[in-house]
């Protein structure tokens, strides 16, 4: 079943989540007088409903104790659900220099709906001890705390998890361990938290198709503190609490542009380039956090002992699951919702909520009634996010009846272009058709001004496209489906024809559509490739192109040919000129070609810095600053089938 349904308008007088959970989250201006007002206001009001008991220590099984803020409902009728959040970043409540308060008005929603809110700091942020590994590991951490906050006499045992990004990414990890008390899980902008599902090898956003997502490092700048401030274990709560009101334990680091930063080699010395805190990025580390992240591959065994999510585990829980389609991993995304929907306990397979919005990450309340993503129009793209969650808390944490829960689809995803809501009641809608577009040219599709063409069947004859792919004059980045990349790259929507003007970006278009084509579903691109070096990677990008030739880019990808045979397999080196088959990781969207509009894909060698260069040596690139230069072919014929297959959904 597939249905189309009206625009519902979003709350956005509260956000979801707190402003500290994404992932690009950055340290507080000071107030304006008015703010200050306005939150003291919002802060006697939710003193005057809530028992609020801060810096409150719960011990993990190891003896370290994570600093947790607690808001209760005063004058509950019995216990009360809880809704959890634990994140990286700065909560402290007080109006400090460097400080990100905690979101008020958020709590005081919830707790004028029937909920205790209570907040976490991650081991090794802040006021909890230990040290920091990322997704807060050990996983135990998550069990830990939810088992320690089921036991409260004053909650009725059930408690859900919200947030975006950070706040989100460790969820499904604790979910695998199947507690009775973790009764629900929201889950928005989630992919860092997704190790291995289905095709997809990312180890946490790490990597795509084996290339470095370079994401991370502006984000480990601000977030590796191995070497911090820690108060004696003694310390009492009321003094924790006074020394809150005074200072935060907040990093206190220079600004770096990272357009520049991040050209550096050698990769692995980035970090250390801009001074940044030794951690977990490239350094030693005081405690076994399974090797420095730099120098794992993309199936390194290290991976599988932290705080990611694998499709190896169990996840039994019911799950409401926002995405976007200017997110870092959609498609990963994707994937382990329908693999939960497919391994899950029937009953809870049937407990599980999709919706995919056209912004950027952790965008979903900044949508507006003419939202922009990057350069292009997606129209009204509100939606009533805390109601639906709300809906879904009061079902699976109270036991009640929600009617927006019931009317909500499994699917709910937005087609840009058509700039609508729609709904379906699986991923990809049932009824898409695969249909597939070949590459082909004349041996010339380099640049906008090329011969080369998607064909309905591939050419005949092998004439190859051709171009120079210099790691030391990479494609540059042009918005994109990326996120926290500082000063970098701009996620969204752009025309890309001012990239499309240069020799080493291969593009090819379709004829205009006759009539309006949606496409909604996985991308698959399969490559014939060749090249003189022993290894490099091949990058696809899939376009809307407009009639006044305007190029809006969907989604990307990329592919590290030295994995072309699996992630899991021995590396095998290219041979000069011979031809290979690629299959790169799928892409995904949804999105109405109008009339008039043509499909187009761009295919080149780089996409910096979204991904990492590869230097072509064959070597282990992170410790390399000398790079090759590598001539790269991409093969379209019938003995090499090069295409692209998308989902079409018909009107």
């Amino acid at each position: 079943m597939r249905t189309t349904f009206g625009r519902r308008l979003g709350t956005t007088a509260v956000a979801l989540a707190l402003a500290i959970t994404t992932m690009h989250a950055q340290q507080g201006a000071p107030l304006s007088p008015e703010q200050r007002e306005q939150r003291t206001q919002t802060e006697k009001q939710l003193e005057s409903l809530a028992i609020i008991e801060r810096k409150v220590m719960v011990p993990m099984r190891d003896g370290v104790r994570l600093a947790t803020d607690i808001y209760r409902p005063k004058n509950a009728a019995g216990p009360v659900p809880i809704i959890f959040v634990r994140t990286p970043y700065n909560f402290n409540f007080w109006d400090v220099p460097n400080g990100v308060p905690a979101d008020m008005n958020t709590i005081l929603t919830a707790i004028k709906r029937g909920y205790a809110y209570v907040i976490q700091n991650e081991r090794g942020h802040f006021f909890s001890e230990g040290n920091y590994d990322i997704l807060g590991a050990p996983r135990t951490d998550g069990y830990d705390t939810i088992d320690w906050l089921s036991k409260q006499t004053w909650t009725n045992g059930k408690i859900g998890t919200t947030g975006c990004s950070s706040t989100a990414e460790y969820q499904m990890g604790i979910a695998a361990y199947g507690q009775a008390a973790y009764a629900a899980m929201n889950i928005q902008s989630f992919g860092a938290g997704v190790g291995r599902v289905g095709p997809y090898y990312e180890q946490g956003n790490w990597y795509r198709g084996g290339a470095v997502q370079m994401l991370f490092i502006p984000w480990l700048y601000g977030e590796q503190n191995q070497v911090r401030p820690m108060f004696p274990s003694n310390t009492s709560q009321e003094d924790r609490i006074r020394a809150a009101k005074a200072f935060d334990l907040a990093q206190q680091l220079p600004p770096v542009d990272w357009s520049k930063a991040l050209w550096h080699l050698p990769e692995q010395d980035i970090l250390k380039a801009v001074d940044a805190p030794h951690g977990i990025y490239a350094d030693a580390m005081p405690v076994d956090t399974g090797g420095r992240m730099i120098q794992r591959t993309p199936n390194d065994p290290a991976w599988y002992k932290g705080g990611l999510y694998h499709d190896d585990m169990p996840l039994n829980l019911p799950g409401l699951w926002y995405m976007t389609w200017y997110d870092v991993s959609v498609g990963p995304n994707l994937a382990l919702y329908n693999h939960v929907r497919k391994t899950a306990k029937a009953e809870i397979a049937d407990e599980q909520w999709a919706i995919i919005a056209p912004v950027t990450h952790c965008a979903y309340t900044r949508a507006t009634e003419e939202t922009m993503v990057g350069e292009r129009s997606m129209g009204d793209a509100r939606l009533d996010y805390q109601e639906i969650m709300y809906g879904f808390f009061d079902r699976f944490l109270k036991g009640e009846k929600s009617p927006r829960l019931e009317a909500l689809p499994k699917v709910t995803y937005f087609t840009m272009g058509l700039n609508k809501w729609q709904s379906a009641d699986s991923w990809p809608p049932a009824g898409a058709k695969q249909v597939t577009f070949y590459l082909a040219s004349a041996g010339h599709s380099n640049s906008l001004y090329g011969d080369g063409t998607l064909a309905t069947s591939p050419p005949d004859a092998d004439k190859p496209d051709s171009f120079t792919y210099d790691p030391l004059n990479p494609v540059p980045s042009y918005g994109g489906n990326v996120c926290c990349t500082g000063t970098a790259v701009q996620a969204g929507a752009f025309d890309q024809r001012k990239m499309e003007v240069r020799d080493d970006i291969l593009v090819y278009t379709s004829e205009p559509f006759k009539e309006g084509t949606e496409l909604t579903g996985p991308i698959e691109p399969t490559l014939y490739v060749s090249s003189d070096a022993r290894d490099t990677d091949f990058t696809v990008k899939v376009l809307d192109v407009y009639p006044d030739g305007r190029a809006y880019n969907l989604d990307e990808s990329i592919q590290r040919l030295r994995y072309r045979d699996g992630y899991d397999k021995p590396l095998v080196w290219m041979e000069n000129g011979k031809v290979y088959k690629v299959a790169l990781q799928p892409l995904v969207t949804s999105n109405y070609f109008e009339a008039g509009h043509s499909l187009r894909v761009e295919i080149s060698s780089s996409n910096f810095p979204r991904f990492d260069r590869n230097l072509n040596t064959g070597g282990n690139n992170y410790d390399e600053d000398k790079p090759v230069t590598a001539h790269n072919s991409v093969h379209h014929s019938k003995q090499y089938p090069s295409q692209i297959t998308v989902s079409v959904v018909r009107h």
